[in-house]
């Protein structure tokens, strides 16, 4: 993944099954990690932990000396990627299991659609891209309706709020990642975007009262596992991955994660933490993957005729 110009198809396969499968498993890592930690407090500390090794990496290696526009630039997308998603999401995971977190997720390319229509110089959907659209929105409404779950086991509405709030503020980041005049190479953006996102999420901490709410020996074993894990893979090689796409890819093939990654984080949310699986929910994932599908298809064949 070196060659900025040129980066080979092997480049592509290894970038794309990192955030295929590396992202699946970080809703399971997220969910284990808030069980003892505060939400914001652990997603900011992840971010300025990760952000901060590969700057120095950087640094040592090949230098690291962004411009002041650099800086602002990838401080307000790491805002909107990294607390205004990762960080609600932080927060939801602890009441909306991680499989469920990661269906609901799941409608992010729904977002993007309508994100980058709205944006200077989008292009409007079409009506194939407008009923995969409606049938998304319809697979998430039949997945949290709390009609559709007994007594005691509903769906937190605050929680689903707020991950469709996250996918929104996700798409609104992507879309003006890609728009900055000037950019930094990917790696110089994505430690950029770390630091700068973790300090915003570590301010949403301090207001959320995480500060004085942690509790260090309260923490379990499992809680300080999974936070080692998010920082070297989620953040480290997956958003380094994630950021690298977004320079040499097109938004349409890289968000096809978004229905790649639901099926990983409900497999393994199943075989570890034994969340059920049930009918219900196989049916609105297939409706939300379906949906996706046709809405990246859509849009794959916008970006080629630019």
């Amino acid at each position: 993944m070196t060659s900025p110009s040129s980066p080979s198809r092997t480049a592509f396969i290894v970038a794309f099954a990192t955030i295929y499968l590396v992202w699946g498993s970080t809703y399971l890592g997220i969910r284990v990690a808030v069980e003892t930690m505060p939400p914001f407090l652990m997603a900011g500390a992840r971010f300025l932990i990760a952000g901060g090794l590969l700057a120095g990496w950087l640094a040592a290696t090949r230098g690291f000396k962004p411009t002041a526009r650099q800086w602002w630039d990838n401080t307000v997308t790491g805002t909107l990627l990294l607390l205004g998603c990762n960080g609600l999401v932080s927060w939801a995971e602890q009441y909306i299991p991680s499989g469920l977190t990661a269906l609901l997720i799941g409608t992010q390319p729904l977002m993007m659609v309508l994100t980058e229509w709205t944006w200077g110089g989008g292009h409007r959907p079409s009506g194939i891209t407008w009923a995969g659209m409606a049938l998304g929105f319809l697979g998430v409404a039949w997945l949290a309706a709390p009609w559709q779950h007994a007594a005691g086991s509903r769906l937190d509405l605050g929680g689903v709020v707020a991950i469709l709030a996250g996918c929104v503020c996700w798409a609104v980041g992507s879309i003006y990642g890609r728009q900055v005049r000037g950019p930094a190479e990917p790696l110089a953006a994505s430690a950029m975007q770390m630091l700068g996102g973790g300090v915003a999420t570590m301010l949403a901490a301090l207001a959320h009262g995480d500060f004085a709410r942690i509790s260090p020996a309260a923490v379990s074993l499992n809680s300080w596992l999974a936070f080692g894990y998010l920082i070297v893979m989620g953040s480290l090689v997956g958003f380094s991955t994630f950021v690298w796409l977004m320079k040499h890819s097109t938004p349409a093939r890289v968000s096809t994660y978004a229905y790649v990654n639901p099926l990983v984080a409900v497999f393994l949310g199943w075989l570890i933490l034994g969340e059920p699986i049930t009918m219900r929910t196989v049916a609105a994932a297939a409706i939300i993957v379906l949906s996706v599908a046709v809405i990246t298809t859509q849009r794959a064949r916008t970006w080629q005729g630019r």
